[in-house]
Order: structure tokens, then C-alpha cells, then sequence
């Protein structure tokens, strides 16, 4: 039965590979297509059937390959990884239509699921209006720079992913066939032609541009879809949600612009440019929905009665045309219209392409303009015609309440130690006398707790400050700027990267003040304050800090200003890097019991910001799953995490696969927050074993990545790590300061470079020993208490499945190839049989734990994944290997450099969430 289910995945997967060797034979000739052919027929081979011959005829030819032949078989093999993952995606969206059709129960993560489990208990429609009233999900996009596609290959993907849909969703006759087929081969011989990877570095606007895509394929209309396939939902149930519209609790967010962490080239023009562009993207968007709005709404007086404030704001409109006299619908929507391209003029200097009908007063603010279409919708539903509303204006409406004026809300982030330099120097230039840095944390405490709660500014126009105090004064005054002209919402959250303690908090708030957004005398603050605590060590120490912030008295009266909430952000990457896979997961669902006990001693709300990456090794894998997984009153109706590079373009490029994304963030959120007590708390002995591992897993890979002498040296030698710096990825540099030292790298080449050479050492090592050790302490029960752990405590299973997930797409054997790289024979020998060693010791106790023979033999899908795009990857990882060496060797060729940088786009395309 499951081969039935997957024969059209295969077709599809069949006849993409058939057009682009056909492709490639038209392009290149023969010769090229046999040489494609046999590398693939071979790497199939030995995959399926460990044929060794095989295995040696695919290396021989490997070996012997030109750089031009090279470039082909790259190319190749890179963009048959591309057409699997739209083969994949669509026979997902293929799958989830045909078990809706057949009216079988919901999945497990969609919100049907969530909706019929929740009224299966009791005060289901009490505890969703609780819910919804202060509910808030926000996926919040990053450009942080593991995505290596091209938005002009992204756009030819959409092609093919749209004609493999259309082949779907109707019954095409030959000659339709045909012409399907035709598309199909022009969609693939564009791909072909169309460059792989980019000529120039990008920009912070490149980015930004890169970012907006997504809500031109999925956001802007999916989003509001979303909401009223859930209303509709709720009101099938009960009867108390009919014409019930729900708070918009779920919005994007973004910190592309606005994210100066290591980053130089984010200030405040970037930002005030990053705004305009934002804006300017959801006033065409209302724009063009009113125009075709207005184009529908023909009713006319003589057939519909209408309200007197429907009759108001149609004599305000500025179109007098005598053929929509009796038209007031049109009329209003055309004054509307009018008001918005007044406003659009007004606030970015630009005009609609189709020009109003006259001039009309400027909106304000979002607000009034959802407020007129609220009216229409109103006269529409109390005259007989509530069908009408449920269409295009209900989805406008909706996503003006979501986007508003500035599409998504931007958070700025900035590293603590650039804080505390700002600080010094202001009080050091208001006060001489003043060594702010030569003072503990308690005398800091005091002089910044006196400087917030004056209103007296500290920074003075008749001083000239350095370069770094400039800039960050400017960007957090872009920032109130930004406020006043678009919303409170477009700049809503200030992010502390390196907070280690209070002080790191106090110290933005003073440059809050200094810059408008924080008002002493009011007790009022107009941003969130979020502390980031990322290493190891600062989240043993985030309870007891925020402890601390929430009893000082003048943070509490600010607090009130903000709903007595207060958000905390986890960091997933840089823990990992600091404490390994086990150690990251185990210290943040430790401090996050610990932050509910604080916050509920001190009667604030707790919003927890997840940074979590694409990979395991960044705090990855299903979200659905992590989600849930939290420990009891982590969530509580509210929660943020962020959504970076590949994982973008996969979750949300499709708008069926990203509406399903936000649908999962969202059925995952009520499930924490309402169904969280029928998961019984983790038994105290499961606590205890886990704390153990912990320090286990922690001493593991500390000793090899932080004291084996010359590890930093292994791991830049036998990775593309040097190369990936070179790759035009993104606008910021991989480390935090010119050094090769791993404490200085940033998290996402760390566990990129380690994805390419498909060792994955961050989402697994560590994990072997610990176990290990675990049950030579335990001889009697430590297995059985490991089951038991696995089977009845979802965290430990989530991380399980995560770790499984990752070792699944490793390869130690292709991963030997890469630590032939390390020039010195004795390092190398020293370090990669650890490594082996530990990959198989990992496998083994994952298995004796899991009780199964296999990795994911119950996760079909994924597993069906490997074996359609895994043959296909080894050969790209050969001729990388076989790249860098000629490189690493002074081969200047430029077709060698750029094969290298082919070899990655691939073998990242293949891996899908590998950064």
C-alpha cells in the first residue's frame, strides 16, 4: 500500500530526471550525458546494493574528471537535488489533499487535529477565548546566511512546482498533457541556464529584498487564509464562535535590517531603507486588493439596502461618476482607495499604478483604514449579504489587522559588549570622574538605575562621540522615528545578544532613553527589553539574573507599560557550540522550569524567543515536536522562534507547504498552552539520569573540541570552512573577530561546515560516551531507565529523534574522505578514528535505547528521502574533496573555485536543512 501511496512521487521524481538529462544532452552533447549517466548509475548502485565495484568505478571516474567535466557533474547532480525537493513538497501538498478528500480524521499537528482534540474535553470554547485574548505566535525571519539559492533559481523552482501542480489538480487531455510536458522542459532548460550561484557578495538589502519574497508567495495572502479557515473551524464547533473574528495572535516577524550583531553593515539608514521597503510592499499589496475589491462589489441601491455609515463614507469618496452613482459599495471602496494612495504618497513619496479616482484625506494609520473596511463589512452583513464578506474583503481586512503599515515588525539586535562601551563612553563624557567599566555589577546597577529613572538626557549635541556611540544612538532614534510614522509595531523588540546579566539589561535601557523610546516620567517604555542568553553558563545564570531585573523596582513600573510581560530569548546555536547537542538541550529545558518559577514568583508574563536554527546542531528538526517538548508552563499561549536560512525557502517558498508551516507553529502553541497537564512531569529518576548524561556529554565534547591540541586546526583543514567564507551568502562575516579560534566563529559556518562534510559532529557527538559512561554507573537498570526515559518523556524523545534524524544523513565514510584534507598525518590520526569511534558508539546506544534495528525505521518519509537523494549526493561530496585539494594547492583555476562553491549550493540543496 505504501508503494502505491508514493508511485506518483516517483513518476514525478522519473520524469524531472528524464528532462533534465535530456537537458544536459541538448546543452552539452552526448558525451557529457554518458558520463552524467554513469557516475549516476554507478553512486545508485553502490548505495542500494554496497556494490564495491561499482564503488570503484564511480572513484575512478571521479578521480579523472576535467574541471570543465567537473562543472557539468555538479551542475547537475546540484539541480537533480533541486527537483527532488519540489517532487517531494508537492507529493506532501499530493498526499494532504487526498487524505482531506477522503474525509479521513485530521493529522496530528494540523489545526483540525488541535480544534476536534481540544473540544473533546472540557470549556474547550472557555479556554480557547483565554486563549486567543492574549495568545501571540510569531515566526520571526532571519537572514542569517546557510541559504545558498538564488531568488532567480528560486523563481524557475516555482515554475516547475506550479506545472507539477496543475498535472495534479486536473485531468489534462493529450494535447493539455503535452503542452504540460512542453512547459516542464523550457522550466528545467531555464534552471539549466540560469546561474547557480551569485557574482557578488550580498547586501543587507539584498537580503531584506530576499526576505520580502515570502510574502509575496506565502504571508500576505496564506496568513489571513489561515484565520478564517480557523474561525470557520471553531465555528463549526460551537456555536459561540459564529461570526466571532479572532485577535490576530499570529504575526512575522523579522530581523533582516535591523539584526547589528557582528554585523557592520546594518545602521540606521539600513533600517530606515528596510522600512520603506516593507511598507511599500504592503501598501501595493492593499492597493491592488482594493482595486479588484472595488471592481466586485457592484451591488447596486436599487437591489440592497445599505447602512447609513455605508452611505456616509460613499458620499465622502472623491469619485463622481455617473455610472457608479448607484453603486455605493464601488463608491466607498473607491474613497478608500483614494485615502490609502493619499497615504501611500504622504509616508513613502510614491504613487499607486493605478491612480485614484481623486484626492482624498491620508490615513493616519492602519487603524483607520481597517476601521472603513470594518464599515463595509458591517453594512454588507446586516443587509443580507454576510456571503459576500467572507471572501477577498474579509482576507484584506485580515491582513491589514496582521501587516498594518509596515508588514512585519523589526527587531533589533545588538551584542552587550558594544552596549557597555556606548554606556561608558556617555557617562564618562557626562562625568569625567566616572570609570563606569572599572565598576562591579552592583555599582553598575545603581548608576544606570539613577540614569533611567531621570529624565535628564545624559547624551549631549554640543559633544562629539566615537563612531560606535554615534551609530547606536542613531539606529535606536531611526527607531522611534519609525514608530511615530508607521506604528508602534514596526520596531517593537531591542534584543540583548550576550546578556550575562542585569546590567546588560539596564545598559540598553538607558540608550532607550537617550533615544525616546523609554519616557522616566511616564514609567513608560516603547519596546520590549530581551535579554539573549546563549552560552552554557549564561543560561545556568538567566533565572537567577532575571530574578534580579524583575525585582528592581523602576524595571517593574517600566514592565507595566508592557503588559507586565516580558520576553527571554534561548540561544540553541552558540550553547551547542559551547556545550555540545545534549548538553545545549538539557541546559535549556533546565533554565526555562527555572524561568516559570521566577517569573510566576514575580507575577509577569514569560514570552520565551527560541533561536533556533535550521540544523539540530542549531536547535532544529520539526517544530511541532520542539514545541511540544517544552517543559510544562514554557509556553503559556505565547511564543516567538526564529526561522533562518534554507528552512525559509523550504517551509514557506510554497504557499500550501507554508500555510501547513504556520498551521503546525499554531496547532503546536494551543496544544502546549491548553493540553500541557495530561503529560504527566518527568519522573524524578529521569531528571537525575539526565543530568548525568549532561555532564557526561559535556566533559566528551569539551575534551575533543576545546583541549585536543589541534583540533581548531583538524576542523578548519578538513572542512570547507574557509571556502564557505568566501561563498556570496550573505552580508555578514562567519566570525565574530579575525581569528581562527572556534569560541570566535559564529554557530552557523560551524555547523555548516561540519553538514558539508557530512560528519554533523554538532547534532550528535558527545551523546556515545555519555551513555556509555551512564550505564557502566548503572549496570543493574541504566538501560531500563533509558527506555523508560524514551518512551514516557517527550523531551528526551524529541532529542533522540533530532540526534537520529542527523546521524541518518551522515556518513562516516564520505567524512573520511575529508580528514584525508588534514596535512599533518598524525593529527589527522589522532582525531578522525575518535570521531569514528564515537559515530558508531552513538548509533549503537541510539539503537539499544530506541530498541530498533534501523535508523528511522519510524520515520518513513525521511528515510524514502535519503534513498531518492543520497546516490546523488556522494558524488558531489568526491568532487568537492577533490576540489579542495587541487585548490588548497595552489590550483588558480577559476573553475576550481567555483566548483567548490557549485559543490556546496548541492550538497546544502540535498541536505535541505543543513546551516
Amino acid at each position: 500500500m505504501a508503494d502505491d501511496k508514493d508511485q506518483s512521487l516517483r513518476e514525478d521524481i522519473r520524469r524531472l530526471g528524464r528532462i533534465l538529462g535530456d537537458t544536459v544532452r541538448n546543452q552539452h552533447g552526448d558525451e557529457v550525458f554518458s558520463l552524467i549517466e554513469t557516475v549516476r548509475q554507478n553512486s545508485i548502485r553502490f548505495r542500494r546494493d554496497a556494490d564495491h565495484a561499482a564503488r570503484e568505478a564511480l572513484e575512478n571516474t571521479l578521480d579523472t574528471l576535467t574541471n570543465d567535466q567537473t562543472t557539468h557533474l555538479i551542475r547537475a547532480f546540484s539541480y537533480f537535488s533541486h527537483l527532488v525537493n519540489l517532487a517531494e513538497d508537492q507529493h506532501h501538498i499530493r498526499r494532504t489533499r487526498a487524505h482531506l478528500i477522503a474525509g479521513s480524521s485530521p493529522r496530528r499537528g494540523s489545526l483540525a487535529h488541535t480544534i476536534e482534540t481540544l473540544f473533546a474535553g472540557d470549556n474547550a470554547a472557555q479556554n480557547l477565548k483565554t486563549f486567543f485574548e492574549t495568545a501571540q505566535v510569531t515566526p520571526v525571519l532571519t537572514a542569517h546566511p546557510t541559504e545558498v539559492q538564488r531568488k532567480s533559481i528560486l523563481n524557475c523552482q516555482m515554475v516547475i512546482t506550479r506545472l507539477l501542480d496543475e498535472r495534479d489538480r486536473m485531468q489534462l487531455t493529450p494535447e493539455e498533457s503535452r503542452a504540460n510536458e512542453d512547459a516542464l522542459q523550457r522550466a528545467v532548460l531555464t534552471l539549466w541556464q540560469t546561474r547557480m550561484l551569485r557574482m557578488s557578495k550580498l547586501s543587507v538589502l539584498d537580503e531584506v529584498e530576499n526576505g520580502l519574497s515570502f510574502y509575496d508567495y506565502t504571508f500576505l495572502r496564506e496568513l489571513p487564509h489561515l484565520y478564517a479557515g480557523l474561525e470557520d473551524l471553531l465555528a463549526s464547533k460551537d456555536q459561540r464562535f459564529e461570526k466571532v473574528e479572532l485577535p490576530s495572535f499570529m504575526r512575522l516577524g523579522s530581523w533582516i535590517g535591523g539584526d547589528r550583531d557582528g554585523n557592520p553593515f546594518v545602521t540606521a539608514t539600513v533600517l530606515e531603507k528596510t522600512l520603506i521597503m516593507q511598507s511599500t510592499r504592503a501598501f501595493k499589496f492593499y492597493l491592488d486588493e482594493l482595486h479588484t475589491l472595488g471592481s466586485q462589489l457592484s451591488m447596486a441601491t436599487l437591489l440592497v439596502k445599505v447602512s447609513p455609515e455605508l452611505v456616509a463614507l460613499a458620499e465622502r469618496s472623491p469619485d463622481h461618476s455617473p455610472h457608479r452613482a448607484d453603486e455605493p459599495y464601488r463608491l466607498a471602496v473607491s474613497g478608500v482607495y483614494a485615502r490609502l494612495a493619499t497615504a501611500f504618497k504622504n509616508l513613502l513619496g510614491l504613487d499607486p499604478v493605478i491612480p485614484p479616482c481623486g484626492v482624498a484625506q491620508a490615513y493616519d494609520s492602519a487603524e483607520e483604514l481597517v476601521a472603513d473596511l470594518d464599515l463595509i463589512h458591517q453594512s454588507l452583513s446586516d443587509n443580507g449579504s454576510l456571503g459576500i464578506t467572507r471572501g477577498r474583503l474579509r482576507h484584506l481586512r485580515r491582513a491589514v489587522r496582521v501587516f498594518g503599515f509596515y508588514l512585519a515588525p523589526i527587531d533589533l539586535r545588538q551584542n552587550s559588549d558594544v552596549h557597555e562601551r556606548v554606556v561608558a563612553e556617555l557617562l564618562r563624557a557626562a562625568n569625567p570622574e566616572l570609570d563606569y567599566l572599572s565598576l562591579n555589577e552592583d555599582q553598575r546597577i545603581e548608576v544606570l538605575i539613577g540614569e533611567i529613572s531621570s529624565a535628564r538626557p545624559l547624551a549631549s549635541p554640543y559633544l562629539v562621540y566615537s563612531e560606535e556611540t554615534q551609530s547606536e544612538l542613531a539606529i535606536y532614534r531611526a527607531a522611534c522615528t519609525a514608530q511615530k510614522r508607521y506604528g508602534r509595531g514596526a520596531v517593537p523588540n531591542c534584543i540583548i545578544s550576550k546578556t550575562d546579566g542585569v546590567s546588560d539589561m539596564l545598559e540598553l535601557a538607558l540608550l532607550l532613553k537617550e533615544s525616546g523610546l523609554l519616557h522616566p516620567a511616564e514609567g513608560r517604555l516603547d519596546v520590549n527589553i530581551i535579554p539573549l542568553f546563549e552560552t552554557i553558563g549564561d543560561l545556568q545564570n538567566s533565572a537567577p539574573a532575571m530574578d534580579r531585573l524583575l525585582g528592581i523596582p523602576a524595571y517593574a513600573r517600566l514592565l507595566e507599560s508592557r503588559s507586565n510581560a516580558q520576553e527571554v530569548m534561548l540561544g540553541y546555536s552558540d550553547s551547542n557550540k559551547d556545550g555540545g547537542f545534549l548538553t545545549s538541550g538539557w541546559e535549556l529545558y533546565k533554565a526555562e522550569i527555572d524561568l516559570v518559577e521566577i517569573f510566576a514568583k514575580h507575577q509577569v508574563r514569560l514570552r520565551l524567543f527560541h533561536g533556533r536554527g535550521g540544523s539540530v546542531g542549531r536547535g532544529g528538526g520539526p517544530s511541532y515536536q520542539a514545541i511540544l517538548a517544552q517543559p510544562a508552563g514554557a509556553v503559556q499561549g505565547q511564543i516567538r522562534l526564529t526561522e533562518q536560512g534554507e528552512v525559509i525557502t523550504a517551509k514557506y517558498a510554497n504557499p500550501e507547504v507554508g500555510r501547513r508551516n504556520l498551521e503546525v507553529l499554531a496547532a503546536a502553541t494551543m496544544e502546549a498552552s491548553l493540553l500541557a497537564h495530561t503529560e504527566l512531569a518527568p519522573r524524578p529518576e529521569f531528571l537525575k539520569a539526565m543530568e548525568e548524561l549532561s555532564n557526561n556529554a559535556f566533559r566528551a565534547y569539551r575534551n575533543m573540541v576545546y583541549e585536543t591540541e589541534g583540533f581548531e586546526q583538524y576542523f578548519w583543514e578538513s572542512t570547507v570552512i574557509s571556502e564557505i567564507a568566501g561563498l556570496n551568502i550573505g552580508s555578514r562575516p562567519a566570525s565574530r573577530k579575525k581569528s581562527t579560534a572556534i569560541e570566535d566563529l559564529r554557530a552557523i559556518p560551524w555547523v555548516f561546515s561540519w553538514s558539508q562534510c557530512r560528519l554533523m559532529l554538532p547534532g550528535w557527538f558527545g551523546f556515545g560516551s555519555a551513555v556509555q559512561q551512564y550505564l557502566q554507573a548503572h549496570p543493574d537498570d541504566g538501560l531500563s531507565t533509558l527506555r523508560a526515559m524514551f518512551k514516557d518523556w517527550s523531551f528526551f524523545s524529541t532529542v533522540l529523534s533530532n540526534m537520529e534524524m542527523v546521524l541518518a544523513k551522515s556518513d562516516i565514510g564520505i567524512a573520511s574522505r575529508y580528514a584525508q584534507l588534514v596535512k599533518d598525518e598524525s593529527l589527522r590520526n589522532r582525531i578522525f578514528p575518535r570521531l569514528e569511534a564515537e559515530h558508531a558508539l552513538t548509533i549503537d546506544v541510539l539503537k539499544q535505547i530506541s530498541e530498533r534495528e534501523d535508523l528511522l525505521s519510524d520515520n518513513p518519509l525521511l528515510k524514502r528521502s535519503i534513498v531518492n537523494r543520497f546516490p546523488y549526493l556522494s558524488p558531489l561530496n568526491h568532487v568537492q574533496v577533490e576540489l579542495l585539494k587541487r585548490y588548497r594547492q595552489g590550483d588558480e583555476d577559476e573553475r576550481v573555485r567555483r566548483g567548490i562553491h557549485l559543490s556546496i549550493n548541492g550538497i546544502a540543496a540535498g541536505l535541505r536543512n543543513s546551516g
